[in-house]
């Protein structure tokens, strides 16, 4: 029998879709465009969702909401959209607080360096004499030149319809033939993607000058099924149509992207003849439509290790249909193609003294480069640095407390977009900890010290922003009265628990790959931090709260989105594609869920 959809009402935007009985609410969001945080993946245990029910009056209450909102939010009509069932027609309020912010901060931008421009892509000359003997078609010709090159089915057709004499030119990309223009073409141009967790960036590239033509980015939208790859993967071996959702997911981005970067620069889609993609293994695996199952139990290994190949048609990417899309090569575990990037970025495997890199997220990862060695790890280093599992945690969006400091004996706070601090992000977590501890408010066990155990000299207005909670003691960042939300934001004892949890992971992983290497932190030259967060981090705040070993500001360096720098290094030279392949094969991964020792540093 077929049910009646109902009709939900999504304020302030307006939007209203209709949905069957029974429809989780957060789906029928994203069908009205609107993208509800789920750091959790949607299991109803971080709260952020919350969104306010305004009718029906009195709507029912799950066990999740009981369990991650406090009364008074339950009895002001909040639900959580990952649990909340449509039953009968639905006015929701979606607070902005629980939108995942198009405002959000990404890192697109990469150093300057010699770029090779070698790429896969040519133009070749094959017009025919007009005398050419009718026993050798066009086709015949062209293989006759070029052996080496299998023409696509486009290609085919275009030549059939060439006469003989007339000006031909054959555009190949890789070992094939793609198409066939009677005038020189206008625009040679491939694409270079950082598949990130969070974030997608996109570059536009001239394959004959290496110049960049445009650049985009977006949120991935796989963060609607949970902020850590993790999560996405139990989604993919949960769910029957799950890596068919993702992976439909993720190239409706990328597409988003390249139609954005087709307008800005004027380029045919069609004049799009490579693209390349770098990302972690989870994020490529299942753009490629492959089942990244496997990373998800022991021994969590990759499905391919080999760069992958294939025409853009096979991935529905909108470029030029036969033109070939590269896919990074994967070291192991979850140490993937974004990490090979970024050694070729850095070409960290030609250091001379021991220098190491470090890509701070949820799922970390760090390559040391030393004595000979490339070693590399990544840690599962929890969502914390993207504010999942702070009480008032929030990614650097607008109204995000992004930096914390002293100033006129009290705290000051700087907030992405010049408003009202609606929460935390990663950057303000570590720096208000670093802080608190330095002045003696936390203490060396991670404590936030209750008023009477304070050391001497500690400002009255910094004594007046600790407060008691069922926890411990929390400390006020800003007021109900100076906060966007009405309520006030704290750094509160659990959510220093949680930064150790991060920061502890982090800092064991490298501790193990020193000694797998045999020498010491002090022994180290350079740390690189890579990608978007680790770009946004003080460097001394992050050797404080140990998450760095305690080495001189000055050899730690800022080294950007290493892994779009990588894939466009790929994408403008064969070389560097033949190199990627090389790190791969050199670079050791080190397993640190079997190892012993790393708990016993993480511990």
């Amino acid at each position: 029998m077929k049910k009646e959809e109902i009709k939900i009402t999504f304020q302030p935007s307006g939007r209203s879709v209709f949905a069957m009985p029974g429809t989780i609410l957060i789906e029928a969001a994203a069908r009205a465009g609107c993208v509800v945080d789920t750091p959790c993946g949607g299991t109803g245990s971080c709260g952020k969702c919350a969104v306010r029910i305004v009718t029906p009056e009195n709507a029912p209450v799950s066990d999740n909401d009981s369990s991650a909102l406090a009364k008074d939010k339950i009895d002001q009509g909040f639900r959580l959209a990952c649990s909340f069932k449509i039953a009968e027609e639905t006015t929701v309020e979606v607070p902005d607080t629980a939108l995942f912010q198009s405002s959000h901060k990404i890192l697109s931008a990469h150093g300057d360096a010699d770029m090779e421009v070698q790429p896969e892509v040519a133009v070749h000359d094959v017009t025919t004499d007009s005398s050419q003997e009718e026993c050798c078609s066009h086709s015949e010709s062209i293989s006759r030149a070029l052996p080496e090159i299998m023409l696509s089915k486009t290609a085919k057709d275009q030549i059939s319809n060439l006469t003989p004499g007339s000006r031909a030119y054959l555009i190949t990309s890789g070992d094939t033939g793609v198409r066939v223009d009677t005038e020189e073409p206008k625009h040679l141009t491939g694409v270079a993607f950082d598949i990130g967790t969070t974030t997608i960036v996109g570059t536009l590239i001239d394959l004959q000058s290496g110049l960049d033509l445009a650049l985009a980015s977006t949120i991935n939208p796989q963060t609607a099924y949970g902020d850590d790859v993790i999560a996405r993967i139990k989604k993919c071996r949960d769910d029957e149509d799950g890596l068919a959702e993702l992976t439909r997911a993720v190239r409706g981005a990328i597409n988003g992207i390249i139609d954005e970067l087709c307008s800005q620069s004027g380029v045919r889609h069609d004049d799009i003849f490579y693209a390349v993609f770098a990302g972690n293994t989870a994020m490529q695996q299942i753009m490629a439509g492959i089942d990244p199952s496997g990373l998800g139990e022991m021994p969590f290994e990759p499905a391919f290790k080999d760069q992958l190949k294939k025409p853009a048609s096979e991935f529905g990417i909108k470029i030029c249909p036969d033109a070939e899309v590269l896919v990074f090569p994967q070291i192991g575990g979850f140490v993937g193609g974004d990490t090979v990037a970024g050694i070729l970025a850095t070409r960290l495997d030609t250091a001379e003294a021991p220098s190491l890199m470090v890509d701070v997220g949820t799922n970390g990862e760090i390559v040391l480069s030393a004595n000979g060695r490339l070693l590399s790890a990544s840690v599962a280093a929890g969502p914390a640095f993207e504010g999942a599992r702070i009480i008032d945690g929030m990614r650097a969006a607008d109204g995000a407390i992004e930096k914390v400091f002293l100033a006129d004996n009290d705290i000051a706070l700087n907030v992405i977009g010049n408003v009202k601090p609606s929460g935390i992000c990663g950057t303000g977590l570590i720096d208000a900890a670093a802080i608190l501890l330095d002045i003696g408010v936390i203490d060396m066990t991670g404590r936030i010290q209750e008023t009477d155990e304070l050391p001497d000299g500690i400002a009255p207005a910094i004594i007046a922003r600790i407060v008691e909670s069922d926890m411990g003691c929390d400390f006020v960042l800003a007021t109900a009265e100076e906060s966007g939300t009405g309520e006030s934001i704290c750094l509160h004892q659990r959510d220093v628990r949680e930064l150790q949890l991060a920061n502890g992971a982090i800092r064991a992983g490298i501790n193990i790959l020193l000694k797998t290497a045999g020498i010491n932190a002090d022994d180290l030259s350079t740390v690189l931090l890579a990608g978007a967060f680790g770009n946004f981090i003080r460097r001394n705040h992050a050797r404080r709260i140990g998450m760095l070993p305690q080495i001189p500001s000055d050899r730690i360096r800022f080294v950007g989105n290493t892994a779009s720098f990588g894939a466009k290094r790929v994408l403008l030279s064969k070389n560097e594609a033949q190199y990627a392949a090389e790190i791969r094969k050199k670079t050791e991964h080190i397993d640190l869920s079997s190892d012993p020792e790393f708990q016993e540093e993480f511990g």
